[in-house]
């Protein structure tokens, strides 16, 4: 079973590109985790400051450890989310196992 994370960022005017790079560099790191089962990030075709990210874990520890990691605290924490505009965090649990 897999522990699923939808987060939704809107970039504040004149930051979707700085946005969009450090997603980009934040995105091989997480594949990496060990409880990774997954990460792919989106930007909407309609508007180029939202983004979403779907992200697979093997359970919510292994979350949690994501969003513990040297590079989550790094470029997430650290310096993109004084980018932002809004951040929605969502997880969800399958319906049958």
């Amino acid at each position: 079973m897999a522990y699923v994370v939808q987060a939704v960022w809107t970039a504040r005017a004149g930051e979707e590109n700085a946005v969009a790079d450090i997603i980009r560099i934040i995105t091989p790191l997480s594949r990496q985790e060990p409880g990774n089962l997954g990460y792919q990030a989106h930007v909407c075709v309609d508007d180029p400051r939202r983004f979403m990210i779907y992200e697979r874990y093997v359970d919510a520890a292994a979350f949690e450890a994501h969003r513990a990691s040297a590079h989550f605290q790094k470029y997430v924490v650290g310096d993109c989310l004084a980018r932002l505009a809004s951040r929605e965090v969502v997880a969800y649990e399958p319906l049958d196992p």
